[in-house]
């Protein structure tokens, strides 16, 4: 399923977000870009998590566990 919304616009909007000036809010912007809140909020945390500014697991280590989890899954099936 494709996601809603190309990285390069989540990424676009995430900047805008975070160089916002004073006075304006993360509601607004969301508004202006046709977002729930609640998606830049998400959108906003997981750029964080990806910069390291935030503890959480990045997106290549979700990938690294799905494939190792997909490893394991095939060689129980092999026996």
């Amino acid at each position: 399923m494709p996601k809603p919304y190309p990285q390069e616009f989540r990424d676009d909007v995430v900047r805008v977000a975070q160089n916002r000036e004073d006075g304006v809010t993360l509601e607004q912007i969301a508004a202006d870009f046709g977002i729930h809140p609640m998606t830049l909020n998400k959108w906003i945390r997981k750029a964080d998590v990806e910069a390291g500014i935030k503890p959480g697991t990045t997106s290549a280590e979700s990938r690294e566990l799905r494939e190792a989890r997909g490893r394991g899954r095939l060689r129980s099936a092999q026996r």
